[in-house]
């Protein structure tokens, strides 16, 4: 069924298009602007056109869901096939499934929300040319590792993304932005080499690169022991993108170092890419190797999921100095192991529930970071115990819509049922407790009773930020300097000498607290704004597609489910 009957040429042309669109963008965007489309400001007009690229794009991504068949999901559609290197047998081939098909989707989405945003909030930095060409060099990468079916174009794509990444954390990132991009570039770069070797075993051991073909062919034309050499190589790679435990390291940093949109595109689109190659590329092409290391890969998610969650609390707590992006960018390392695990159990169940919470956490977690975005922009700091303080009856009482939608935003990260995060860490706990045969199910029922027990701390941690940042904190009065509750507290009276975060300080003439430091009259805080029209406009779409997902999720799964299926089946349906 398709909503609306459009041609197999017009569809083919759409995913080109969306693949390449935004790169003749990004050359579009560092040539002078024509002289009609100058405008009184230069910076304006360059920002105006990454809007307008990433606005186009998504619209080509939406005609091609409404043309897509999604009576035949599992079968390749809008496929574009051309030879491009005869020597080496690499083609040029495109096409989508019901796998692909919401990565697309999602990623066309998110980039376009963040050019808008950036048109009303560009983040402080070098020439706007320059930034608007590296998002939309980025988009492309992303896309085009969504879209294409060739291992060698496959890894083209994926390296493309690392080097806009780089320099958007670079040149537009906070505190320590240079540290951090160095760390992501190493670190993804030496996982990509690795990863490169495994392609290449696959591809002249099999004789083909054509990842359609190698998926239809199961692994029969490779031994064991080059499937278990090329899931361990490709693995290392695809485990230091998504990012896995141990291998994570650098995420926080980078998260932390990023501005705003960068932080939503690499959690949004970037991590998916990794777990996107286990589903697309190992579990079909390599079976016996996936299940060799599928205890392996469970252990680690899981290890990821509790380490992530934990991490989280120590940074929630009171006096830990905890910065909030830092707590959600570990709180991603948790959501992956969910994905992670799912992948492993290799079974339709749990590489459903994977492909629905990387999906969630796209749209989730990218609210989450404009949301910490916009709070850092108001108060200059995203440090917890600042926040905490200095907002007196916080966000709630303050700007009420902000606070409100940052505690939606945490609540569907915690998994709330009815929202998009619970499904998949639902269906992945369920393929964890009966995994694929000749996997040990007492080892993934094991895995399964951690996962679960991790999704109580994710609640833990989600709830204390809410408390905190939303409602403020009243600290015991023994963390106080001696208390006279009997001594009124006037704005030109005797200041304590220590006036702790969360306490009740002198009146100001706007109705915000001072923050006070030993001896000195506090400070007062800036009257916060609540949400903006073009923030509005930005989050309204992730959070209604979060709610969308959560209440109808047979709108995704009923995509994915028959493409999971024919994938495991080895091609057949």
């Amino acid at each position: 069924m398709t909503v609306i009957d459009i041609s197999a040429s017009v569809m083919q042309f759409l995913l080109a298009f969306i693949v390449v669109a935004p790169l003749l963008g990004a050359v579009a965007a560092l040539l002078p602007a024509p002289p009609g489309l100058k405008g009184k400001n230069p910076d304006q007009a360059v920002l105006r056109h990454g809007v307008t690229v990433t606005g186009a794009v998504l619209v080509a991504a939406i005609v091609l869901a409404v043309g897509f068949d999604h009576d035949h999901p599992a079968t390749m559609q809008a496929t574009t096939d051309i030879s491009w290197i005869p020597a080496l047998d690499v083609r040029i081939h495109l096409g989508i499934d019901g796998i692909s098909l919401p990565l697309l989707l999602l990623t066309a989405l998110l980039t376009f929300l963040c050019a808008l945003y950036s048109y009303f909030k560009l983040p402080a930095g070098p020439s706007p040319k320059a930034f608007v060409a590296l998002v939309l060099v980025l988009e492309s990468g992303t896309l085009a590792t969504f879209a294409v079916l060739d291992l060698l174009l496959f890894f083209l794509a994926f390296e493309m993304v690392l080097i806009p990444m780089y320099f958007l954390i670079n040149r537009w990132g906070g505190g320590q932005r240079q540290a951090a991009a160095w760390k992501f570039i190493l670190y993804t770069l030496l996982g990509s080499v690795v990863m490169l070797l495994g392609l290449l075993l696959i591809g002249l051991k099999s004789g083909t690169f054509d990842m359609v073909a190698l998926a239809t062919d199961n692994g029969r034309g490779l031994t064991t022991s080059v499937q278990v050499i090329a899931v361990l190589a490709i693995g290392v790679g695809l485990a230091v993108k998504t990012p896995m435990w141990p291998l994570h390291s650098w995420l926080p940093d980078a998260h932390t170092a990023a501005p705003t949109v960068g932080s939503v595109l690499l959690a949004g689109v970037l991590l998916k890419m990794g777990t996107y190659g286990f589903v697309r590329i190992l579990l079909p092409v390599a079976p016996d190797g996936m299940r060799t290391f599928a205890p392996y890969l469970a252990a680690f998610a899981v290890v990821g999921i509790v380490y992530g969650s934990l991490a989280c609390l120590a940074l929630a707590r009171t006096g830990a100095k905890g910065d909030l992006k830092r707590l959600i960018a570990y709180s991603s390392v948790g959501h992956m192991g969910f994905v992670l695990l799912g992948i492993a159990t290799m079974t339709p169940t749990g590489v459903n529930g994977a492909l629905f919470a990387n999906i969630a956490h796209g749209l989730i977690t990218g609210l989450l970071f404009f949301l910490v975005g916009a709070i850092k922009d108001r108060y200059g700091t995203a440090d917890l115990d600042t926040l905490a303080g200095a907002t007196g009856a916080a966000l709630y009482g303050r700007a009420p819509r902000l606070g409100a939608l940052l505690a939606f935003a945490a609540i569907a990260s915690l998994g709330l049922p009815g929202l998009a995060g619970f499904w998949g860490e639902m269906l992945t706990l369920f393929g964890a407790y009966s995994p694929a045969e000749g996997l040990s199910r007492p080892a993934f029922r094991t895995f399964m009773a951690i996962g679960a027990f991790g999704t109580l701390l994710t609640a833990a941690y989600m709830l204390i930020v809410v408390r905190r940042v939303c409602m403020g904190e009243h600290p015991p009065h023994s963390r106080l300097s001696p208390p006279d509750d009997r001594a009124p507290r006037t704005a030109d009276g005797p200041e304590p000498s220590v006036t702790p975060v969360g306490s009740e300080p002198s009146a100001t003439p706007d109705g915000s607290e001072p923050s006070a430091t030993a001896g000195a009259r506090p400070a007062t805080t800036p009257q916060l704004a609540d949400i903006r029209t073009y923030e509005a406009v930005a989050w309204t779409p992730l959070a209604a597609l979060t709610v969308l997902a959560g209440l109808w999720p047979a709108v995704l799964l009923g995509l994915t489910d028959p493409a999971v299926q024919q994938l495991l089946a080895g091609g057949k349906s």
